[in-house]
């Protein structure tokens, strides 16, 4: 079992709503995100691909297509009541405008963004872990057990 990462960086707005901090204004990041998988690299000596677990070509098109053509320059905020009709009218003006059933923290979008790259994955190869950094000194990282 081999396991390979690959880097991500996109641009994203969020506000978390109702909390206790600066948090709570609508402000960006400079995502970071690296996406490790793992699996058996192929044997078949016939196949350009022999050596490897998955062509990091086509783990780029994934992650690309399922998140980062996503959340690039969107801006993601939790639809309550109270922001229903701001949300919506955002959305009527702007492109980008994500609104989600959960606070946009670094902790939901991993597990979020885990559950979109999942299905998507060639079979044989196993996601083992997503890092999303929003910061230069904070990120969230989700880790599979086997």
């Amino acid at each position: 079992m081999i396991q390979i990462t690959k880097e991500f960086s996109f641009e994203m707005a969020h506000a978390l709503e109702g909390h206790d901090g600066a948090c709570s204004r609508i402000h960006g990041h400079s995502y970071r995100l690296w996406v490790t998988v793992s699996g058996e690299p192929s044997a078949d000596g016939t196949s350009p691909k022999q050596g490897m677990v998955v062509d990091f070509g086509d783990l780029k098109r994934i992650v690309t297509e399922q998140i980062v053509d996503r959340f690039d320059h969107a801006f993601v905020v939790r639809r309550t009541a109270a922001n229903s009709a701001l949300v919506d009218a955002m959305s009527a003006h702007y492109d980008g405008v994500r609104s989600v059933e959960w606070q946009p923290t670094s902790e939901n979008l991993v597990a979020h963004f885990a559950d979109l790259l999942r299905p998507r994955l060639p079979v044989g190869v196993t996601l083992r872990s997503l890092k999303l950094s929003e910061t230069a000194t904070s990120f969230a990282e989700l880790i599979f057990e086997n």
